[in-house]
């Protein structure tokens, strides 16, 4: 299947729930639209109508939170499920129940919240788990035509993307998590076969879309440390295609919130407001009943502003909304005694006869109830310990009209865009507390000076933005892949490039070494040129029109005893040294050498816990190879290295090269790309051919991408504009230049 007619595909939305429940009155179903950011968020894209006409239908696959039969009597009224249509599945209750409240909410969104010691390790409950990602993909499978484009949300089908790639290779994925992605050290708490298993299955998708940008860097470290794949400029290289992670803020409807204030129930429930509180200062907070949402350190938070400043008591109060949320988790429960037990005892200590600090609800608020808390607010208090995004810190601000202060938790995803707010450390009480009385005691001026600086920054980044920039980065991935994807030389190719050759009065042939002129071998001494190389490269080289340069990551030694009665120029060391044929080596003397004792023990460390591995140094480089060691071992042992290099060398002149069974560490700017461009300055050659099959290679294949035939040995996404399986094939593409 491919995606040629993209334009004329339906957006097909993926969540694990549907959007709505279905309620029966008077024995008729009823639609009633469901709570949650993602909901509200694409229902006011679908409802604008803002795709300017990309995509002619709008779909949503997702679970009914009700029977299947009410389903079906719902769709015998006829009635319509808004701006777009639905596909929904409906999954066996204790299957389902093992899914969400086990494997989804026991143990992801405490590990991808910061909460391990929450976590639970259920094997049954990750069998639940693939199961119903699996009934997810199949209906998917089922459903998806030709030009369609699938967008899966959320945490709970992870593995969705990969099992749709597998069955249909060509179809347009986007993946978005709205929750964080933590960093690696945390991710791989997770059983190994659950690590490798969600990797790939969001690795299915060709656009990962997350909030913030330390949570794409996240993903990305994850993604080399689990499957050993390697990323540049977001672009995670696959062996078949190009996977792209990104940062999409999601938005809101600015204008929904922001001129909510004219509507005359909003102002008459505002005015209610304010004169039941008799104009005291109010600080309102809103939240899911969840442990992540540190709503107990804000009760001590504004505990210890109460002690502090006494001469704010009677002035102030704290209106605290918690909504409902996952009720038949037991931890869930606990967390409500435990807000409702910290309120009472708070309430109890402070209240007076004509006032109480805390007015607390454990409910759902209507919108006209939450515009006119927002805009009767003289604080928003929005302090999660950890949070994806907070989209009620953009409500809130949104709603705001010419006062408002939001102090908002430093870990919430926010915080990234809304750096005028007065940001705290939600666990630090004091923090809080101060931050309370800066809100309160600041003046109107500095108010709403902050508020129109955010506020505008929410007007141009909407939801409809939102949507838009993910969709069209989804469409931009795909071109991207349709034009890196390398093309195995054709026959009809190989004669063009002959014709070619043939033709040119200047021609440069720039030829990797390992893996490229001869096989790769368990030990570099053991790649030694057999005599048919040297007499091929010999021939080539006597052609007074034909230039031939080996570009190697090899040693100077090593190459000029190979090849020193070679008319060949040669490169070592990825450009460190240089000997033009016929002349002396070149070589960068005056590169600091001082870092090598620094890192040689890292290497030799792991040398020692890897059987069969070894450290090189070369002039200018250390390498470690480690294509001796067992595979399983040698893959976990590499990226444990790559980690351990990645911090010792931050802010250092240094790089790491993670090569064909090897990991080389070298001064910055010496690379084959620098090099190659060097060489051909000056001259003007008609002929420049590029051959490679490393990572080393990409340098030279991006830097003569406009200048060079380049070909990729191997497998894998590449710069290079073709492709060949071996060295064989090498060897006889050489041989038919000289035929």
């Amino acid at each position: 299947m491919t995606n040629t007619n993209e334009h004329n595909g339906r957006l097909i939305v993926v969540s694990n729930r549907l959007p709505f429940q279905l309620l029966e009155k008077d024995n008729e179903i009823v639609l009633k639209e469901s709570d949650g950011g993602l909901v509200s968020a694409l229902k006011s894209y679908f409802d604008g109508d803002q795709h300017g006409g990309t995509l002619r239908e709008k779909w949503w696959i997702g679970s009914g939170e009700f029977p299947e039969k009410r389903w079906k009597k719902f769709a015998k009224q006829d009635n319509a499920t808004g701006s777009f249509q639905v596909e929904p599945l409906f999954i066996e209750s204790k299957t389902y129940n093992k899914y969400y409240n086990g494997f989804c909410n026991a143990t992801l969104w405490p590990l991808f919240h910061y909460f391990p010691s929450m976590v639970e390790f259920d094997e049954t409950t990750f069998e639940a788990y693939e199961e119903v990602n699996r009934i997810f993909a199949d209906k998917i499978l089922e459903f998806v035509k030709p030009g369609d484009v699938l967008w899966i949300h959320d945490y709970q089908l992870m593995l969705v993307p990969g099992m749709v790639r597998e069955q249909m290779p060509d179809i347009t994925i986007g993946f978005f998590l709205h929750i964080p992605f933590p960093s690696f050290e945390v991710f791989r708490l997770l059983h190994t076969p659950w690590k490798q298993k969600i990797v790939k299955g969001l690795l299915g998708a060709d656009l990962v879309g997350f909030h913030t940008h330390e949570y794409v860097q996240h993903f990305l470290k994850t993604v080399q440390m689990v499957a050993g794949l390697d990323h540049q400029f977001r672009n995670i290289m696959l062996p078949d295609r190009l996977v792209k992670a990104d940062l999409f803020p999601l938005g809101i409807d600015f204008n929904k919130f922001h001129n909510a204030s004219e509507l005359p129930e909003v102002k008459n429930e505002r005015a209610d407001i304010l004169q039941n509180f008799n104009h005291r200062k109010i600080i309102f907070s809103v939240d899911r009943l969840d442990y992540t949402k540190g709503i107990n350190h804000r009760l001590s938070g504004f505990e210890f502003f109460l002690e502090q400043h006494p001469e704010w008591r009677e002035k102030v109060v704290f209106v605290l909304v918690v909504v409902p949320s996952r009720q038949i988790i037991a931890k869930y429960s606990e967390r409500r005694k435990m807000i409702e037990e910290q309120v009472g005892r708070l309430n109890g200590k402070y209240s007076t006869l004509h006032w109480q600090p805390i007015i607390y609800r454990y409910n759902h608020l209507s919108f006209t109830e939450l515009c006119a808390l927002y805009e009767a607010s003289d604080i928003g208090l929005i302090t999660p310990l950890r949070d994806g995004m907070n989209l009620v810190a953009k409500e809130y601000v949104a709603s705001c009209q010419d006062k408002g202060v939001l102090i908002l938790s430093e870990f919430a995803g926010a915080a990234n865009e809304m750096g005028e707010a007065v940001l705290v450390n939600p666990m630090d009480k004091r923090e809080v507390a101060s931050a309370i009385l800066t809100g309160l005691t600041m003046p109107k001026e500095e108010q709403v000076q902050r508020l129109e600086v955010i506020q505008q920054r929410l007007k141009d980044y909407t939801v409809i933005h939102w949507v838009n920039d993910f969709l069209k980065e989804l469409a931009a991935v795909k071109e991207n892949q349709r034009i890196q994807a390398t093309k195995h030389l054709s026959k009809s190719e190989l004669l063009e490039i002959g014709v070619r050759f043939k033709r040119a009065h200047r021609r440069h042939l720039l030829l990797d070494y390992d893996g490229t002129l001869v096989p790769l071998v368990k030990h570099p001494k053991l790649a030694i040129p057999n005599e048919d190389l040297i007499r091929l490269l010999n021939i080539l080289s006597a052609d007074t029109k034909t230039e031939a340069t080996i570009i190697s990551g090899r040693d100077s030694k090593t190459l000029e005893q190979w090849f020193k009665n070679v008319p060949v120029n040669l490169i070592a060391e990825h450009g460190a040294a240089v000997r033009m044929k016929n002349g002396d080596w070149q070589i960068e003397k005056d590169l600091d050498q001082s870092w090598k004792p620094l890192i040689r023990p890292t290497l030799e460390l792991f040398t020692q816990r890897s059987p069969g591995s070894m450290v090189e140094e070369k002039g200018h480089t250390l390498a470690w190879h480690y294509r001796n060691v067992d595979p399983e071992l040698g893959f976990v042992r590499s990226r444990e290295l790559l980690d351990s290099l990645h911090h010792l060398l931050r802010n250092t002149p240094l790089n790491v090269v993670d090569g064909n069974k090897v990991i080389e560490v070298r001064l910055s700017g010496i690379d084959k790309g620098t090099v190659a461009s060097k060489l051909l300055e000056g001259d003007d050659y008609d002929f420049v051919l590029a051959v490679g099959d490393d990572k080393t290679d990409e340098d030279m294949f991006r830097a003569l991408i406009d200048r060079a035939v380049t070909i990729k040995i191997g497998p894998g996404n590449t710069a290079a504009k073709f492709s060949l399986t071996n060295q064989n094939e090498v060897i006889q593409l050489l041989n038919q230049l000289l035929n």
